[in-house]
């Protein structure tokens, strides 16, 4: 983002962007509980207010070096207090458009899943694979392709289980759980719980918030 602000605690619409993400979990009457896992050294969250957030939301000062790591480090602190067969819910801080709806929908297809899934997008675009010369090597085939987002959903054996067993590696929690032989559900959503990645990112979460505003 080439900012010296962590991207999860850039402005948006007068708020840090991490508040917009997490006001979707705190808001919803699904959701019992609400967790943050920062890294250790965190000192960016303390200067916020966060007391509007409702006694749901928990902060845990227990990040990783890697996605995986640090939700596998919060899950381990939540072990005593989850049930096995408990629902739990990942989440970029960086997601900060996501709906009550898409969530609900997740919410709904999932609950009788025998595994648990996530939210995603079938890949709309022609694919090029390319080579270290920014040279076309081929053309992909975006049959059956979906590009992968957040919330991913698993009950929380499975999905401590799958993390442990995969190390750092992992880049999302479905990929540990396809690890361990399973298929995770995909979950249509939409192209607006973007990712923000890039300076125009930011941008267009403003504009895709304002607009709900309206």
């Amino acid at each position: 983002m080439g900012s010296e602000i962590p991207k999860q605690y850039l402005s948006l619409l007068g708020q840090p962007m991490i508040a917009h993400t997490l006001r979707v979990f705190v808001d919803a009457p699904e959701i019992d509980r609400a967790y943050v896992v920062l890294s250790p050294g965190d000192e960016w969250w303390r200067g916020y207010d966060w007391s509007g957030f409702s006694p749901k939301l928990t902060p845990l000062f227990v990040g990783g070096r890697t996605r995986a790591e640090s939700v596998g480090n919060g899950l381990q602190v939540l072990a005593a207090e989850l049930a096995a067969d408990d629902w739990v819910l990942v989440h970029d801080a960086a997601r900060p458009c996501l709906t009550h709806a898409l969530l609900l929908r997740m919410l709904e297809t999932l609950q009788d899943d025998a595994v648990g899934g996530l939210l995603a997008v079938p890949v709309a675009d022609t694919l090029k694979l390319g080579d270290a010369s920014n040279k076309v090597v081929r053309t992909q085939s975006r049959d059956f392709l979906w590009q992968a987002q957040t919330p991913q959903m698993f009950r929380f054996a499975l999905l401590h289980r799958a993390l442990t067993a995969a190390g750092g590696a992992p880049t999302d929690e479905a990929q540990a759980v396809e690890a361990q032989g399973l298929a995770p559900r995909l979950v249509p959503s939409d192209n607006r719980n973007f990712k923000v990645t890039y300076p125009d990112d930011l941008e267009l979460a403003a504009l895709v918030l304002a607009a709900r505003r309206e």
